[in-house]
């Protein structure tokens, strides 16, 4: 009996844990990037245009749900489910032209649930499959469907 009331008492705390530490919105990534603390900015020699649809591709690629496209404002936001090492991400990138062959792109990824150790995207990895889809697209060949190799 003991061990299962210290059982019961480990998950009532881990329960309330996750619930007290709160879930990460899209929101909060907006927030994060009005506020300028957050988030991973570099400049790419690619369109506006051209950007925009790398960073989506980049999104589809490392598994993001429906991408909510803002792109009078120059931003899209999206978010990636739960798997089995995560409860999941929610993501922004913005795109600002810099000049006709330039823009620079900021992406910020936040936990869903902040005490959680991973993303299912991180930032880095966000620019590194962004640079990657850019040496395609400046090579003439269409993005593929699936990240390459």
């Amino acid at each position: 009996m003991l061990k299962l009331t210290k059982t019961l008492l480990v998950y009532i705390f881990l329960l309330s844990d996750i619930t007290l530490s709160g879930c990460a919105s899209l929101n909060d990534v907006v927030r994060a990037k009005e506020a300028g603390t957050e988030g991973i900015t570099k400049t790419y020699p690619v369109t506006q245009e051209q950007a925009w649809d790398i960073a989506k591709t980049v999104f589809r690629w490392e598994g993001a749900d429906a991408i909510e496209e803002h792109k009078d404002e120059g931003y899209m936001l999206t978010s990636s489910g739960m798997n089995f090492y995560s409860y999941g991400t929610v993501m922004g990138a913005w795109l600002k032209p810099l000049a006709k062959e330039s823009t620079e792109v900021t992406v910020i990824t936040k936990r869903r649930i902040k005490t959680e150790m991973f993303t299912t995207l991180t930032e880095g990895t966000f620019h590194k499959r962004f640079a990657q889809a850019a040496g395609i697209v400046k090579s003439g060949s269409p993005l593929p469907s699936a990240a390459p190799d």
